[in-house]
């Protein structure tokens, strides 16, 4: 028996319950509508539900060593692209940070330590000891690049942009420049550009006005307290042993004893330093500020014997090189810092024509090259010890 229709009687078709004769819907036909409608809803869930699996498989495989997942669409052309970024693990950054270091940046056989691995801000950071001098750097998530700093782009407070080391400038000439470098004793970049600035010092004698002085805080312990001071009171007292002392000291291991030793080698009055040591101290509250921490610069205790000239060029690390007046920067191979220096002057003298090596000397202590390569050129140029 055929249905039909509740309102004009006409009979349905088979199957249907919607009248072709008067458009009525049947009471089971909007059951049925209900029923499509709820069906419909549960699919379109069923796809939010897939999507969502898909987010969280990537955020997981993301944590675990996997891919990166983007999209790209040119508005130009209509177009989306997709591709994957291979991010490895922090296990496997550590290992890439360390072969990447031993390779290129310290002397062979030397000894590292990795510690700290964490993700921050888009890139892996680790702390690289070298020599019992701790170093931060930075891995791409990917591994294929490492960067010694990392530069925030993110705009300054006004107070913090106060300590931000001012961009380079030209350098002014003048008939004798002068030079001051301003380093801490055992930072391995501060070492770096004095074992490469010291024969430019012997080539140019008295033609420059040159003068080694020491960043206001120290990042490497008491040791680098202890030598800051014993090389100040060379400079203060000696100064014409300076440059043979450091020439000793930095081709050392930098073990505390050698500084010691380098004082008899060079024929520096052991016991004028060490009375000029502990009156240095006691003047600039050096010791007592190490044993205070509420005098620390951040997290780093205070040297304070030439904060003056600190102040004056706002120096942030080590190595700060400053001509006349003027921060800047150099290569730190010894013919490119004679080139620097020598520009500064009014009428180069012929000194400036001296040949010395092209060859920058490694970081930290020894009488090993720097890397030669892109990774030598990084490792000559940007590195530096510094809070920021």
């Amino acid at each position: 028996m055929k249905a039909s229709c509740e309102k004009c009687s006409k009979d349905l078709e088979d199957g249907s319950l919607l009248c072709s004769e008067c458009g009525f819907e049947g009471v089971d036909a909007k059951k049925e509508s209900a029923v499509g409608k709820i069906k419909k809803h549960m699919e379109s869930n069923k796809k939010i539900v897939r999507i969502v699996a898909i987010v969280v498989a990537v955020v997981l495989a993301v944590s675990a060593g996997g891919f990166l997942f983007a999209t790209k669409t040119d508005l130009g052309k209509g177009l989306t692209t997709k591709y994957f970024r291979t991010v490895i693990g922090p296990v496997a950054a550590k290992s890439t940070i360390e072969e990447f270091v031993k390779a290129n940046l310290v002397p062979p056989g030397t000894e590292i330590a990795t510690t700290d691995v964490s993700e921050e801000a888009g890139l892996y950071m680790a702390v690289v000891t070298v020599q019992g001098q701790e170093h931060p750097v930075y891995l791409s998530l990917d591994g294929t690049k490492l960067f010694p700093s990392a530069l925030d782009t993110v705009a300054k407070s006004p107070e913090m942009a106060a300590t931000q080391q001012p961009p380079a400038q030209d350098v002014p000439k003048s008939a004798k420049p002068v030079v001051k470098l301003f380093v801490m004793s055992y930072c391995p970049y501060g070492t770096q550009i004095e074992k490469g600035i010291l024969p430019v010092i012997s080539a140019l004698g008295n033609k420059i006005d040159y003068k080694l002085e020491f960043v206001s805080y120290v990042m490497h312990e008491k040791k680098e307290i202890d030598e800051n001071l014993r090389q100040y009171c060379i400079r203060e007292q000696e100064p014409a042993k300076l440059s043979a002392y450091l020439g000793c000291f930095l081709k050392g291991d930098g073990n505390e004893g050698s500084g010691s030793a380098c004082l008899k080698t060079t024929g520096v009055n052991v016991a004028k330093n060490a009375t000029c040591v502990k009156a240095t101290d006691d003047k600039f509250s050096v010791t007592k500020n190490y044993n205070d921490k509420s005098t620390y610069q951040g997290s780093f205790p205070t040297f304070l014997v030439d904060k003056a000239d600190n102040d004056q060029y706002s120096v942030q690390g080590s190595p700060t090189l400053v001509i006349n007046g003027i921060t800047t920067e150099s290569q730190r191979d010894p013919a490119s810092l004679l080139k620097t220096i020598c520009s500064a002057f009014d009428v180069a003298p012929k000194e400036c024509g001296a040949t010395l090596s092209s060859t920058a000397p490694a970081a930290g202590f020894g009488t090993a090259a720097a890397p030669t390569g892109a990774a030598g050129a990084a490792a000559t140029t940007g590195g530096a010890c510094a809070t920021n």
